[in-house]
């Protein structure tokens, strides 16, 4: 099973600030469609008192950059030191590049930063940005990827995400999702949009922002790619979300294996009349799995699907141990670790979310329940 690099592995560090025993210096990916909200956002973090110095990279596509009001010297340069210490580089060719040149000039100590923010172009597919953080060894033994923001348009989105897949992409990779431009929508489309986002991305907790104001908490040290952070989903989520608007349900929600699809018969067309290709389902089992099938199962589940697999997480009862494994993956990388030990009052329940485009559901349900003990 290919995994990533253990210097990378997203369970390898605790994703705060760089400290002296791992020297990792955490990254932000800054996503969101074309007049999202991305660069409003990003003045604001660099602007406001937090005592950081961050140096930015900005992928440049026509977009509009960082006004020069908050930069010292032209923008002809490739690195620009900002008024407040942090530091912004324009990508004019490829990422591992200005990752590796940025490391380097920190390290001599031509710049000063602390962490990374990558603003990507509207147009941008997170994916591979993500995975430059896994795929090449001098980054990820200098860098730790912390997490994908994305920001949503909250007045164009459902036509953003009914036309363009990259819309479509950077929800189902997202950590952490920031709705914008909330205030010129009214409250009802404001939640059937949030409501149609959790079912493309049930795992990013979502927010609105106004004029790219956030808390810089809810910004930095997400560790969204880290193992052992808390698996950041509601399991009943896709059950217990269509209750509250549908029918009355009477099955026992302690049922032995997945999650119904309860989306393909809900009576509510209001949340529901969007055929997204980025979908996420949930699996859950009270029986533990066998360690060997499931490695080979989901081996050959990335090899075939790992393209169109987004964001995969899970905590895994095994059988063999006592503690939790925590596996999550990117594409075709994957990682596992052990977390803690079972509580004795916890039920030991495994719960995986899978979040893709276009991912065989039945394919996936069917096989899992085949690597059960």
């Amino acid at each position: 099973m290919s995994s990533v690099p253990d210097t990378a592995a997203p369970g390898s560090a605790s994703g705060a600030a760089p400290s002296p025993a791992t020297g990792l210096i955490p990254a932000t990916i800054l996503t969101g469609f074309l007049g999202s909200g991305k660069t409003t956002l990003l003045k604001r973090v660099l602007t406001e008192a937090h005592g950081q110095k961050i140096a930015v990279i900005e992928n440049e596509f026509g977009e509009e950059n960082i006004d020069n009001d908050i930069l010292v010297s032209d923008t002809q340069e490739q690195i620009i030191q900002l008024s407040n210490g942090c530091v912004c580089c324009t990508i004019r060719e490829d990422l591992r590049t200005t990752l590796a040149d940025l490391a380097a000039k920190r390290r001599k100590g031509e710049l000063d930063f602390e962490r990374v923010v990558i603003e990507t172009t509207g147009l941008a597919d997170p994916g591979p940005v993500a995975q430059t953080f896994f795929m090449d060894d001098e980054i990820a033994e200098t860098f730790l990827l912390d997490s994908i923001l994305t920001l949503v348009d909250a007045k164009h989105a459902n036509e953003q995400l009914d036309t363009r897949q990259e819309a479509r992409r950077q929800v189902g990779f997202a950590d952490q999702i920031f709705l914008s431009k909330t205030d010129l929508v009214d409250d009802a489309a404001v939640d059937a949009l949030s409501h149609r986002l959790k079912h493309m991305n049930p795992r990013a907790p979502q927010s609105k922002v106004h004029f790219g104001e956030v808390p810089i908490r809810d910004v930095f040290d997400l560790r969204g790619f880290n193992l052992n952070a808390k698996l950041e989903i509601d399991p009943d989520f896709l059950a217990a979300d269509d209750h509250d608007h549908a029918h009355d349900h009477g099955h026992d929600h302690d049922h032995d294996h997945h999650d119904h699809e309860h989306d393909e018969h809900c009576d509510h067309p209001h949340h529901h009349h969007h055929d997204d290709d980025v979908k996420s389902f949930v699996f859950r089992s009270e029986r533990p799995f066998n360690p060997a099938k499931l490695e080979d199962f989901l081996g050959a589940i990335v090899q075939v699907y790992g393209p169109k697999m987004l964001r995969y997480k899970g905590v895994l009862n095994m059988k063999g141990t006592d503690k939790k494994v925590i596996f999550q993956g990117v594409h075709q990388l994957m990682g596992s670790d052990l977390g803690p030990k079972w509580m004795p009052e916890e039920k030991k329940i495994s719960k995986m979310v899978f979040i893709g485009i276009d991912l065989p559901k039945d394919i996936l349900m069917q096989g899992l329940e085949g690597c059960l003990a």
